[in-house]
Parts: structure tokens; sequence; C-alpha cells
């Protein structure tokens, strides 16, 4: 292991950007990426296999683990869904390139596959990143890994090191306050007064009053001086939110505050040099404002030098299941309830949702179903009729472009329509088989979605989620936090040996047992000097593959 060199970037501690673990499924890519990292000055953290892994990985506390094989053995995707509970993001190593699989392993939880034979500089790269991301994520409290949020996430750290004022656009809801806090946090200003108020629910004759402060007796009531929030905020940030909202008579003197950088309280006359930058917000287009007359231009530019928007969630759905797990821990936590699960269902149900209170009313909700839950799996009838009902839910993950006039892309329309109408076909024939199958019946405790895996599919580990075919991608639901891993599941396949099934069944004893070789030949039902001698044949054959791991506990030792 080796730390990586403290410093700051963008007002954060390097040091904070976490941990990679690898895993050494593969030793050859994870020598070889474990060489690179360190190069990089990251910390890495080498776990075997064959060891406890979950133990390991808890005293690590990696920010990245890296599989480097095996991507689909139950033990391993039971791991990935147990991590997305710390925010772990896990990268595989894939002997396969099959699109269907790779999207099962996405679907599993993997944030990158990465086929083999592995270019490792690429690798280190997309590591880097990824730690970037979380120093940040880390810093500001912006969750989501969707392309809108990351590209908040790198303008907040460019503009959070200057001085100009900053405009934050966004709907109620997305996150606007948390932005701004995050700017301050990350720039010089860091240690120094951060000022908020809502210039929107202020009565206009108390507005200049907070704004600018006022004198002793500047008016009916004022029995005593006041600093006003920027004096409050000097050397400091002040955030102003609902700026739109700010009367045309209190927009000038505003103006002239920014131009100036010095205010004169309400009564008084002398005029007080003050160094804020201003972040402001608006849940409005501000240039629409302008346009209608409502909000001075001169004001909107000298507003507007650096711009952040936020999207409304309903555009980065892909986001909601990371939020909804951050909210469960939060939640679950603050109100000592047991959290049992999702259905793969239900959570689609709150995927499809449109989410007009954004953010703030995913958390609210999440909050509430936490507390309600009364132990049991959350499934679609928990769901509120007008989640249900309201969120426009579209049938078939398939895209339907624009309609376009004459001829042009006629083709792509024509394929479009068979592509549907096969997606479609499909989903019955499986709805078809799935009310057949009287035989397998899905075991109650699954955590079932709207489909069944077809025959050529990867086993999952009982108990594993069913796969759904959902508009924006395959949505699994959500199991509880603490789950036991899976037993080693032994693979069979064609043209195999009785000596190789043998040697298979014997590996996957002593890898549930942890190396110990009197609990591994109980498993198997043989006495213990047998299974010692089997160890010695396997070792005189080459080595013990699989078992490096265990080297410390599978002792050939004849006692």
């Amino acid at each position: 292991m080796r730390a990586r060199p403290s410093g700051r970037r963008g007002g954060v501690d390097d040091s904070a950007a976490g941990v990679v673990a690898i895993l050494m499924t593969d030793v050859e890519p994870a020598v070889r990426l474990n060489a690179a990292l360190e190069a990089q000055g990251v910390e890495t953290v080498t776990v075997s296999p064959m060891d406890d892994v979950r133990g390991d990985l808890r005293r690590a506390r990696p920010t990245v683990l890296v599989l480097t094989g095996a991507l689909l053995d139950p033990a391993n995707t039971a791991l990935v869904r147990h991590l997305l509970w710390d925010n772990v993001a896990v990268i595989g190593f894939t002997d396969v390139t099959d699109p269907l699989m790779l999207e099962r392993l996405r679907d599993v939880g993997y944030a990158e596959t990465w086929p083999k034979p592995v270019v490792i500089d690429d690798v280190v790269d997309s590591i880097r990143r990824r730690l970037d991301r979380h120093r940040l994520a880390e810093a500001t409290g912006l969750v989501g890994e969707s392309a809108a949020v990351r590209e908040v996430l790198v303008k907040v750290e460019q503009i959070a090191p200057v001085t100009s004022t900053v405009l934050i656009e966004g709907e109620s809801g997305t996150g606007k306050e948390l932005v701004a806090r995050a700017v301050h946090r990350l720039s010089p200003r860091r240690g120094k007064p951060f000022i908020a108020v809502n210039v929107g629910a202020l009565p206009e004759t108390l507005l200049e009053s907070e704004l600018f402060g006022h004198e002793k007796g500047a008016f009916t009531g004022a029995a005593e001086r006041r600093l006003g929030r920027f004096e409050l905020a000097d050397t400091g940030s002040l955030f102003l939110d609902e700026i739109g909202e700010i009367p045309p008579s209190t927009q000038v003197k505003l103006l002239r505050v920014l131009e100036e950088r010095e205010v004169t309280r309400v009564g008084g006359g002398q005029a007080i040099p003050v160094d804020v930058r201003v972040v402001a917000a608006t849940n409005r287009p501000l240039r629409e404002h302008v346009e209608e007359g409502g909000f001075r231009a001169d004001l909107f530019y000298r507003l507007n030098v650096l711009s952040v928007y936020l999207p409304p969630l309903r555009e980065r759905r892909e986001d909601i299941p990371l939020l909804v797990r951050r909210f469960v821990t939060e939640f679950s936590a603050m109100h000592d309830r047991e959290f049992n699960g999702i259905s793969g269902e239900a959570l689609d149900l709150l995927v499809e949702y449109p989410w007009p209170g954004n953010v703030r009313e995913l958390r609210n909700f999440v909050e509430s179903m936490v507390v309600l839950a009364h132990g049991r799996e959350i499934v679609a009838d928990d769901i509120p009729r007008a989640i249900r009902d309201g969120g426009g839910r579209r049938l078939l993950p398939v895209h339907v472009g624009p309609m376009v006039q004459g001829s042009e892309r006629a083709q792509g329309r024509e394929l479009e329509f068979i592509v549907r109408s096969l997606v479609e076909l499909k989903l019955q024939v499986e709805e078809l088989r799935r009310r057949m199958d009287v035989e397998v019946p899905p075991s109650p405790a699954a955590w079932v979605g709207d489909g069944r895996p077809s025959a050529g599919a990867v086993a999952s580990a009982p108990g594993a989620e069913v796969l759904s075919s959902k508009a924006y991608g395959m949505v699994r639901g959500i199991e509880p936090r603490e789950q036991s891993p899976p037993a080693t599941v032994i693979t069979l396949g064609p043209g195999m040996t009785m000596a190789e099934i043998e040697r298979a069944a014997i590996l996957g004893a002593l890898r549930d047992t942890r190396g110990n070789r009197r609990k591994a030949s109980e498993l198997l039902g043989i006495g213990e000097r047998t299974l010692y001698r089997k160890l010695r044949d396997y070792e005189g054959e080459g080595g013990l593959e699989g078992l490096e791991g265990l080297e410390g506990e599978v002792s050939l030792d004849h006692t």
C-alpha cells in the first residue's frame, strides 16, 4: 500500500481523494494496475479473493474497487450490490464483449467494464477522473453519476477559486443553495462567512434594511443600528436566493452595490466598503424575465458573469436509484427503522415519475417511505397513486424520434417501428412464459421486476433481483443493505473430466470456509487426510491455482 501525497486542489484536500482496492482474481492485470496507480501517487490496497473480502474492504474503505475477473460470480455480484450502499464505484475487467452481457453487468451495478486485454493507462486515467469526481461530490454534497451532474461538478470547481459573481438557475428543489455553498466551500473564502438570504420571502419594506442595514431612527421601529447582510458577509460570500423576485427599486441599489463594492445603510450617508462575492439563484429563466420587463438587463448582465444550470430530476433519471439509496441510508439511521428493500417495479415507478419538486420532493417521499414501510419490502402498491399514475410512463425502451416530413429519415422510422414491434412481442412472450411457468415459480424472497431472464442469461445468485426492461435502462430493485454473501457456485462445462469437477468442488469448499481445511473436509464429506493428499497432488501438478490468497490458512504441513 502506498499513500497518495497530500495537497490541495480547488480548496479540497487531495488526501481525501480515496483509496483504490484491487481484487486479485486475475493476477497479471491486477499487478500491472496496482503498479501504475502507485506510480501516479494513488493509494491502493490489494485483496485476495480467497480472503475475507468484505472484511478487508471494510478496513480499507475504498472509493473504487476493481474486480479483475469472474464479474458474474454470485459472490462478486452480491458484493457489488452491497457496495452500492457505501457509494463505492466498482470497475470490472471482462473477458466478453457481448452487448447483452455488458448490459447485464451494468444492471448488476458495475460502474465501468473494460475488455481484456486491458490498456492499463486508460484504466488509470478513468480511475483518476472518478476519484476527482468523488472528491468534488464529497466536498459539495452533490449526488449523481449522470453527465449533467458531472458537468455541474466541473463548473463548480472551475468557478470556485475566483471572485466573480455567479448566477445559478434551476427549478425549485434542484439544489441551488447546495451549489452556492459548494462554490464558497471550494473557494479561498471558505473560512469566511457564508450568508444566505431568500430575497423573495422578504417584504419590499424590509428588503433594503435586510440587505444594506439601517441606522438608528431611520424609520419607525429602528431603535438601534443594524448591520445588513452585505456587511455581515464581508470577506465572505452572500447567497441571494430567488433573485428574480426582487422589486425594481431595490434592483437599482443592488446594481450600485455590485458595481461600487460599497453599501450605504438606510437612513445613513456614509458609504461602507465591502468585499463580498455574490452568488444569486433563481427558479425561473432570468433572461426571459428581462425580456418581459420584470428584471433590469444591466443587473442581469452584472449577475450573470458566471452561470450554472441545474437540470431538473426528470432530465437525469439515472441518478434516482443512487439518490434513493442515499436518502434511505440517511433516514433509516435517523428514525432507527430497518429497510427491507424496494421491488424493481416500485423503483421503476420512481424513475418514471417526473418529480416536479425535484430532489426535495424525492427526499421527502423517501423519508415517508422509510417510516411507513413497517419492516417489509416496498412494492408498487405501496407507491402513492399520484406517483403511479402521474409519470407518463413509456412502456418500451425504444426512443421515439421527432416526426419528419417527406422521405427524410424514412428508413430510420421504419427500422424504429420494426424494433418497437419486436420488443413488444418479446415482452408479451416473456409475460406469457412467466404466467405459464408453474414448475419453477419465482422465489417469494426474490427482488422481482417485470420480466424473467431468458434461457441464455447468466444465472443469478439465489434471492437476486430479476431484471426489468424499462424505458430508462434495466431497473433493478434495491435490496436491503446487509445480506449474506451467497455460497460459491461450481460451473460444470461440457467436456470436464471427473478430476476437474472434483478439483472445482474442493476449491469452492475452501473458498467458502476461507481456507479452513477441517471445515472444508466436513463440507465435502471426506476425511481431512484425504483433502490433504488432494491438495498435495494439486501442488505437484503445478501449484494451487486459485488458492494463492489462502497460503496463510491452507497449510500443507502434515500434522
